[in-house]
């Protein structure tokens, strides 16, 4: 089988860390932690300062492994080594029919929702969504090298009206006084909420993703090195970024107008210190945002199923573990991947079109699910590594395994939770099969 090729250095990698977690969560996420947060500035802050928390640690703890294993695709790799093929195998088939095309087919749709109200339009928002499906998998069909040189520059430009907003915002809000206003009163709009865990629940989206920047480590130069590195400094700068960013707006909109904004909180802030211009240029730096994840994600999705293939695993291992000759791409696991991805979208669809009668959030639940596969390795560091010091061996997974437990319960307590898990379970066993070449 064809190898692939060291076509990627320390830029794409930390990119797809900070590119692939910097994306849509942070824009439309901010409304849903305050809510959660009963509409309590200090609760949201919390929260988004907890999950970020939580995101660092584990990047630390992930940044020992990557130091040690390198094959095909990070996670899968690193649960090879710790519990055998089987369990790798396992955690591949989860992150190939369910982690990455959820994530994709959410990501899909926020990016075509901003792409409507930009153009201002009224329908079509699902077609859309297609479209940016189609023409993001055949980029890294056909042109990988193209697709990575993308996410460096969708996270370059992603960051601008972050900073905009951190910055204007903060300085606006404590001139006015409204920042300080908001951390003292509590939104009067909100009913029930959930508390915090489940607005950290609600970070973990706006965190996620960081992993996926394992699932390159094959075609990374001296991977041994430069994904540690763009693990751990990436997670601590979407952190900072984060907490800067909600200042700002909190420093522009009271906690009322931010939930009643929704989803437009971040283009009605620039738009009331920039005008309609503002506004308008904000949602196009969004969009790019929203793509630039969108990609990062396709990278991983597009390698799934090839991770393994690699193995010789899974359904016609030969067929989805093929490379092509000339783009160097896995060309038939990024078909699969497309299609699998497609297939959540239509359950994506069916939460607004009232198919299940409460709503099934794909964007949130199965990063709880990854979270118990991240346990399984943090006792793994515990048990095996023994030549690091008290705080990495212990002191880190420790600490990352609280964060994991605090997400997985704010998970139980989400509508259609067992439903999720049933289907869940469903789609692995179905997996079990193909591990028959490893009997």
């Amino acid at each position: 089988m064809q190898g692939l090729q060291r076509k990627y250095g320390i830029w794409t990698a930390t990119a797809m860390v900070i590119g692939i977690v910097i994306g849509s969560g942070v824009f439309f996420k901010a409304d849903d932690v305050l809510k959660a947060s009963g509409g309590s500035l200090s609760t949201a802050l919390l929260a988004w300062l907890i999950g970020g928390s939580i995101m660092v640690v584990t990047a630390l703890v992930f940044a020992k492994i990557a130091t040690r294993v390198e094959r095909v695709n990070g996670l899968v790799d690193y649960f090879e080594e710790a519990y055998g093929p089987r369990a790798g195998y396992l955690v591949a088939w989860f992150m190939t029919f369910v982690y990455y095309p959820t994530l994709v087919a959410v990501l899909a749709w926020v990016s075509a929702n901003y792409t409507a109200g930009l153009l201002g339009l009224a329908k079509g928002v699902w077609w859309l969504a297609g479209f940016y499906l189609v023409f993001f998998f055949l980029l890294n069909i056909f042109s990988p090298v193209l697709a990575g040189r993308w996410q460096v520059s969708a996270t370059v430009i992603k960051l601008i009206p972050l900073a905009l907003v951190a910055v204007v915002g903060m300085v606006t809000g404590l001139v006015s006084g409204l920042t300080f206003e908001n951390f003292a009163v509590a939104a009067g709009n909100v009913s029930g909420g959930g508390g915090l865990a489940v607005a950290t629940l609600a970070t973990a989206f706006a965190y996620e993703g960081w992993i996926i920047a394992t699932s390159i480590n094959a075609e990374l130069k001296d991977a041994k090195r430069t994904l540690p590195k763009a693990l751990f400094f990436g997670s601590v700068a979407v952190v900072i970024i984060y907490m800067l960013y909600y200042l700002g707006i909190s420093g522009v909109l009271t906690n009322e107008r931010v939930i009643a904004a929704g989803d437009g909180a971040p283009v009605e802030v620039v738009s009331l210190i920039f005008g309609r211009l503002g506004g308008t240029l904000l949602t196009v730096f969004v969009i790019v945002s929203c793509l630039g994840t969108l990609n990062g994600l396709i990278m991983g999705a597009s390698r799934g199923m090839f991770a393994i293939a690699s193995r010789g695993l899974g359904p016609k291992p030969e067929f989805f573990g093929a490379i092509d000759p000339r783009t160097n791409s896995t060309r038939n696991s990024a078909v699969l991947g497309f299609v699998l991805s497609a297939s959540w979208l239509v359950v994506w669809y069916g939460n607004f079109a009232g198919w299940f009668g409460k709503f099934m959030d794909i964007s949130e639940l199965p990063i709880a699910f990854l979270y118990v596969i991240y346990i399984s390795l943090y006792i793994w560091v515990m048990r095996r590594f023994t030549d690091l010091g008290t705080f990495s061996r212990y002191g880190a997974p420790l600490l990352a395994g609280a964060g994991s437990l605090y997400i997985i319960w704010g998970a139980i307590q989400k509508d259609l939770f067992l439903q999720f898990f049933l289907l869940t379970l469903v789609i692995v066993l179905a997996g079990l099969p193909f591990m028959r070449s490893q009997d």
